[in-house]
């Protein structure tokens, strides 16, 4: 299945009106805007991989050992809303998130890929980078990412050796345990300190204020769009998770909003007004000029907080991969001062090599070709949506076939409404953790969706695989039939590993 082949540009039109024509969002927040500071212009290495298994028996048996010990604790999915834990366990580390700049990124949608974003153009500019995010595609190693690339797996158990001392005299004085996750995220910031990094790209965990993340004062604090997702958790409208994520926009820093609901947008701009916070905002201080799409991706024109970048080639496809990139762009900008100290954009020709560079793996992730097999993490509505649009925009399938398997706590039945009407078929299935839907509980809402005559049920990830390519295979090989992996960001690992991918 070939991608679309890239069309000529279109004359790029003035940047307003081309803005006026990609946002929704409502501009005129006057009360609140006129006690922010607006900021506004006067005037890497290629990505890896995502690692496999150590091939050495003692290494492997060695970080074995070590994701054992961490699944004794709290997963990801129950936590005590506080970073007491963490700041305990930041303390006795002797503060290592305090010994570099940092750039924090929240959001519902769009982090991972906006953080390697940032990462690639932040090394392409010859800093030394530390990227944490979650949750992993494959490996654990994964989550801490050292000059662009993860960490080793010697490193990541010799990392976690360095501080169990340390994480077993927290959970001695607390009333819980450090989670699975307070714990990983300390060991990403003793590993930036150690190594040691010019600058780190955190990824928050979930929502903001009590994330363990939060235990640093971003210089950058980037909010990628904001859905609705943990509701049980976060709340039940965009404002009032909005609220939670507002909570890693510190005293003096830049915030880099992406386009938002505008309820979301009043309260993210009234925390900045309080905190004395410079603002730059998608759609007003930067954007999508335009985009058209090129083979293998997208070819972009971005307005900087310093100027217009034209050529930008991004290996990624779709229109919110576009809105990543400029949020990403404005990111870096604002760390380098671009729009308050200095008036020049960044160096054109870095910003494109770098673009150029990034991959996200299992997003639109093509691993598989005759037929074309795509690997997609969307795991609410709102990722689903623009999966979906990015899908009939990038590929010109005949006739798409899902393999779906959730988690049992997510919107699964917005996700299915949302891939409903470019799955033909959908084949559901689930995955190995412990959080999967059930597959007969999903198939039952997969029914209501889509009919019982396009669902297919089979259980095992294998099997359902196996079928989504017999059925996509029915057309004949030069028919144009794809098959789309997607529901979870754990389904999406275990397919890519199936499918010979790491």
């Amino acid at each position: 299945m070939s991608e679309r082949s890239e069309q000529q540009p279109d004359p790029i039109d003035p940047f307003e009106e081309i803005i006026a024509a990609e946002t929704d969002r409502d501009p005129d927040l006057a009360v609140i805007e006129a006690g922010s500071r607006t900021l506004r212009a006067q005037g890497g290495a290629p990505q890896s991989e995502v690692p496999s298994r150590p091939t050495d028996p003692e290494v492997d048996k060695a970080l074995r050992e070590v994701e054992a010990d961490l699944a004794t604790r709290w997963g990801e999915t129950k936590l005590e809303p506080s970073v007491q834990r963490i700041a305990a366990l930041m303390d006795v580390l002797g503060e290592p998130q305090r010994s570099y700049p940092s750039i924090h990124i929240t959001g519902t949608n769009g982090k991972t890929s906006t953080a390697r974003m940032v990462e690639a153009l932040l090394g392409a500019f010859e800093l030394r980078t530390g990227r944490y995010t979650s949750p992993h595609v494959q490996s654990i190693t994964e989550r801490i990412s050292l000059d662009g690339a993860p960490i080793s797996a010697e490193r990541f158990v010799e990392t976690y050796q360095d501080i169990k001392p340390y994480v077993e005299m927290v959970d001695g004085s607390q009333e819980y345990r450090l989670s699975f996750f307070e714990v990983l995220t300390g060991m990403a910031y003793a590993a930036f300190a150690d190594a040691p990094v010019d600058v780190a790209v955190v990824e928050v965990g979930m929502g903001g204020s009590w994330d363990a993340t939060n235990v640093i004062d971003g210089d950058v604090a980037v909010i990628t769009p904001i859905d609705l997702d943990h509701t049980d958790r976060l709340g039940s409208t965009p404002a009032e998770i909005a609220v939670e994520k507002s909570g890693i926009i510190k005293q003096d820093a830049t915030v880099i909003l992406a386009q938002q609901p505008v309820d979301a947008a009043q309260v993210m701009l009234k925390k900045a007004v309080e905190v004395d916070a410079t603002v730059a905002r998608e759609g007003l201080e930067f954007g999508v000029v335009s985009r058209q799409v090129a083979v293998g991706g997208q070819m972009l024109t971005l307005r900087g907080l310093g100027g217009e970048y034209p050529e930008v080639y991004l290996p990624l496809h779709g229109p919110y991969q576009a809105h990543n990139a400029a949020v990403a762009l404005a990111a870096v900008e604002a760390f380098f001062g671009v729009g308050s100290q200095r008036p020049e954009p960044l160096d054109g020709e870095t910003v494109r090599k770098a673009f150029a560079s990034v991959s996200s793996p299992g997003r639109l992730e093509v691993v598989r070709r005759s037929p074309t097999v795509v690997l997609d993490a969307a795991h609410n509505p709102a990722g689903a949506l623009a999966t979906a649009e990015a899908v009939g925009e990038a590929f010109d399938f005949s006739r798409l076939i899902g393999v779906v398997g959730a988690s049992g706590d997510k919107n699964v039945r917005g996700v299915l409404e949302a891939f409903e009407p470019i799955f033909a078929e959908v084949v559901i299935t689930q995955n190995s953790s412990h959080r999967a839907m059930d597959a007969d509980e999903l198939a039952a809402i997969a029914v209501e969706v889509f009919g019982d005559e396009r669902v297919q049920v089979e259980p095992r990830l294998p099997d359902a695989l196996e079928a989504a390519i017999t059925l996509a295979e029915e057309e004949g090989e030069f028919a144009g039939a794809g098959v789309l992996v997607t529901g979870s960001v754990i389904t999406v690992g275990e397919a890519r590993l199936l499918l010979g991918k790491g």
